[in-house]
């Protein structure tokens, strides 16, 4: 019997429009840890705006960057270095702008099989 092997790396490329309530943007899948590379949110407005990044592990919130100031027409880095996110655990965002803050993330996902 033949068996579909998992690919062992899956790189990830994630946007969203950044909203005004928390979610999650990214959750590791089931057998796989995610490795965050990049993390940016872009400002396309005209005013300064806030950006919160943070981890969620059981329910657990952790902020990683809690309401950082985003210049407008600028961009900003949510993580100084990688971020290792394991099976279930999400990345959250919330901002003070449901239209401007845009943001991008570049995730390699690693099968823990």
């Amino acid at each position: 019997m033949a068996v579909a092997a998992a690919a062992v790396n899956v790189f990830r490329t994630i946007t969203e429009t950044v909203g005004t309530s928390t979610v999650g943007v990214y959750t590791a899948p089931i057998a796989y840890t995610g490795v965050v590379l990049l993390a940016q949110v872009t400002n396309t407005g005209s005013v300064t705006e806030t950006i919160s990044f943070g981890y969620r592990r059981s329910g657990v919130d952790t902020p990683i960057v809690d309401n950082l100031p985003v210049p407008s027409n600028d961009t900003v880095n949510l993580l100084a270095g990688k971020l290792v996110v394991e099976t279930g655990d999400t990345l959250t965002l919330v901002g003070s702008d449901s239209v401007t803050l845009k943001y991008l993330s570049s995730v390699l996902e690693t099968s823990n099989l």
